[in-house]
């Protein structure tokens, strides 16, 4: 079985690709648009300088050879929701090319090429029997990322996706939810032939349509069937393909090189271009550098980016010990307010290092780092502990058996948390619970 990718994903550019109409949600359909994104006669295309820009930063981030000249194509497109006819596209030319993109302990998946092209409009569909189409998206700038068939399952084409993601939106500072969108279509051939699932929606959809498919075509090549080439859509529903049209080949599109734009020189600008180091490069990084756990540290730059910049302030002040303990602990738990609030960094760092240097207790650290990440008064945290200590101290008291219980697998202490949580209806985060646990069972362990 073999899996490829194509992952379409929205810029954050302001204007469409080759016009000035904006790229925002329009609240009345076919509101953003002018004779350029529509295609009228006489109407010449302007490129999106901002979009070739994300596009180099894209194709860097995965290790792409980017090409010195660029250009655009027109492909024949037989469907209403591109008025004009063509999509303009990159075919043979793109803005990167031959790249590769790590995944977490497994083997490198190969990019064929990355490309920005512009987007179409959206068909709405009433009943069977009438569509309308709102212009609106035609023309909204994309990147398309096309892989080489390197998936085996759809769980690995799904985890793919994930880290995929979280890399593209830390690269062009997207935001995590809103008007951006990434679409994904899923190519699969469990015998000879390939089919592709159009505009998979999710991380989850994608791994269910791949599942679908690769169940089905195995059944119809059991059975003695022929695969189709074609192109299916996915119920989201009922968790199924259907066949939408038989599969064009490239030959069908009629590429042809866009006359209107011309040739682009992109070595300079590809050149002049720096990008941030990836969450999922760091996170290798830091578990070779630093040598701890890989999914410690995935979880730690999944947190934020900026909660594994703290990590390595504190490594480098202390050691990989106290950093990696307290990152996970009352740093994390608290990460969220902190970074709201803008908070400085170091801050938090020289509290670690008087721990560290014997000055203060770990209770005193503790409360402290809550008191300067969360802006509460000290006095007011512990008041908390206090509360806290409380409630464990009391349920220890009922249940002496959990004592011995945790003497033997430390993770019998999940019924002191479970049972706080639900005594104070959620009010006190489980780290906070921890850390109270940790100073009742100090004396009794």
């Amino acid at each position: 079985m073999l899996i490829g990718l194509e992952v379409h994903v929205q810029l954050p550019t302001k204007s469409k690709m080759f016009c000035s109409c904006p790229t925002t949600d329009a609240e009345a359909p076919n509101s953003h648009v002018c004779p350029g994104c529509l295609g009228m006669p006489g109407t010449k295309p302007v490129l999106n300088k901002e979009a070739v820009v994300c596009g180099i930063k894209l194709a860097k981030m995965l290790n792409c050879e980017i090409p010195e000249t660029m250009w655009f194509s027109r492909k024949t497109y037989f469907y209403p929701d591109m008025s004009k006819g063509v999509q303009v596209t990159q075919y043979d030319r793109t803005v990167g090319m031959r790249g590769v993109y790590y995944m977490h302990g497994k083997r490198p998946i190969r990019i064929t090429k990355i490309q920005v092209e512009e987007d179409p409009g959206k068909t709405k569909r009433f009943g069977d029997q009438s569509s309308l189409v709102d212009y609106n998206r035609a023309g909204t700038p994309l990147t398309e990322i096309v892989t080489e068939p390197d998936f085996t399952s759809p769980a690995e084409a799904r985890e793919f996706l994930r880290q995929l993601i979280i890399d593209i939106r830390h690269t062009l500072d997207l935001p995590g939810d809103g008007e951006r969108s990434i679409r994904c279509d899923c190519n699969i051939s469990v015998g000879k032939e390939r089919v592709e699932v159009k505009n998979v929606n999710g991380l989850r959809n994608v791994e269910r349509a791949l599942t679908f498919e690769m169940v089905r075509q195995t059944k119809v090549l059991k059975a003695g069937g022929k695969i189709d080439r074609e192109t299916r859509g996915f119920d989201e529903e009922r968790g199924v393909t259907f066949s939408v049209r038989k599969k064009e080949y490239e030959s069908d599109y009629g590429y042809i090189d866009e006359p209107d734009l011309g040739v682009f020189h992109i070595g300079d600008l590809a050149r002049s271009i720096t990008i941030k180091e990836s969450p999922v490069n760091m996170a290798a990084r830091i578990s070779k550098e630093y040598e701890i756990d890989g999914k410690t540290a995935e979880q730690i730059v999944s947190t934020s980016v900026g909660l594994a910049e703290v990590f390595e302030m504190i490594a480098k002040a202390t050691s990989v010990q106290t950093a990696s303990s307290w990152t996970k602990g009352t740093i994390s738990a608290n990460w969220k307010a902190f970074e709201t609030s803008g908070g400085d960094p170091e801050g938090i760092v020289k509290i670690i290092e008087r721990f560290a240097g014997g000055g203060v207790t770990d209770v005193e650290t503790d409360m402290e780092l809550k008191a300067f990440m969360t802006g509460k008064e000290v006095g007011a945290i512990k008041e908390q502990n206090a509360d806290l200590g409380q409630i464990i101290e009391d349920y220890l008291d009922a249940h002496p058996e959990i004592v011995g219980e945790i003497k033997k697998n430390e993770k019998a202490v999940n019924r002191v948390i479970g049972h706080v949580m639900k005594e104070t209806g959620g009010k006190y985060s489980s780290s906070d619970i921890v850390a109270a646990a940790k100073v009742a069972l100090g004396s009794r362990l």
